[in-house]
C-alpha cells in the first residue's frame, strides 16, 4: 500500500483533492489516472480509501468509498534532542524514530551544543515522509527549539515520567529497568556531542527529571535517542 497525506480531510468528508504540487506526483510521477485508487492519511489517526475522479496535473480529486481509525500506541513518548553537529544525522534520527514510534519531538539547544540553528521546514518534511513510509496515521509533533534551560523550566510541572541521558559519572538506573509499571507519558532528554552543562542537570534534577542509562558504551546523540526510543517501544509491548 502507497500512503499519501491530505491534512485538509477528516471523516465527515466524501471527497479529496490535492494541490498543484502533489497532484503532478500523482498524476505525472505516479500515473495514477482515473479510476485508480488512493489510501489517503490526513495525520490524525484515519486511512481513508479513495478511487480518482479527476487526475491533471493540477488538480487531482475523488470520492472517498471508506474511513478507518486506526488508535494510536497506549504511551505518549516525548523526544527532546539536542542538534548534532551533521544535520543529516539528526535527519536520520528522526526518520528512524517515527518508524520506530514517537509522538513529539523537540529540538533543545544546549550550552555545550555545536549547533544551534534548526530549520524546521526541513524536518517536518523528513517526518511526513517517515511516517508515510511507515504506513502510520498518526503524524509526530515537531516543536520548535528551545533551550535547555528553558525547557526544564516549561515542563517542571508537567505531569510526566521525565528521564535525562547524560554522560557524567554518577549512579544511574538502566532504562529498561525503571519502565516497570509502564508510564503512560514520558519525556526522555538527549542531549549534544559535549553533554549536556553541569548547570543543566542541576536544573533537570530539580525540575523532576531523573537520570538513566542506555547501556554502558558511550553512544553519539542520534543513536542515544534511537536506543531510548526503541527500548520504549519494545517495553511496551511487554
Amino acid at each position: 500500500m502507497q500512503l499519501f497525506y491530505n491534512a485538509n480531510i477528516d471523516e465527515n468528508d466524501h471527497n479529496f483533492y490535492f494541490d498543484k504540487e502533489e497532484s503532478q506526483h500523482i498524476v505525472k510521477v505516479l500515473r495514477k489516472k482515473e479510476g485508480d485508487q488512493l489510501y489517503i492519511t490526513n495525520g490524525k489517526g484515519y486511512l481513508f480509501e479513495g478511487k480518482i475522479t479527476l487526475a491533471t496535473t493540477k488538480r487531482c480529486e475523488g470520492n472517498i468509498l471508506n474511513v478507518k481509525y486506526k488508535e494510536k500506541h497506549f504511551y505518549n513518548l516525548h523526544l527532546v534532542v539536542a542538534p548534532t553537529k551533521m544535520n543529516e544525522r539528526y535527519e536520520w534520527f528522526l526518520e528512524k524514530a517515527v518508524e520506530i514510534g514517537v509522538d513529539e519531538i523537540t529540538p533543545v539547544i544546549c550550552q555545550h551544543s555545536e549547533r544551534t540553528v534548526v530549520k524546521t521546514e526541513r524536518l517536518e518534511k523528513i517526518i511526513l515522509s517517515a511516517m508515510k513510509q511507515s504506513l502510520q496515521f498518526h503524524l509526530p509533533k515537531l516543536n520548535e527549539p528551545i533551550s535547555a534551560l528553558d525547557f526544564f523550566h516549561r515542563y517542571k510541572d508537567e505531569k510526566s515520567s521525565k528521564y535525562i541521558a547524560h554522560c557524567q559519572e554518577e549512579k544511574k538506573v538502566l532504562f529498561s529497568k525503571i519502565l516497570h509499571p509502564f508510564p503512560q507519558k514520558l519525556i526522555v532528554l538527549i542531549g549534544p556531542e559535549g553533554d549536556f552543562s553541569n548547570e543543566e542537570i542541576k536544573t533537570a534534577f530539580s525540575t523532576g527529571f531523573q537520570a538513566i542509562s542506555l547501556g554502558e558504551n558511550r553512544l553519539r546523540t542520534e543513536t542515544a535517542a534511537i536506543v531510548a526510543c526503541n527500548v520504549v517501544a519494545t517495553m511496551a509491548t511487554l
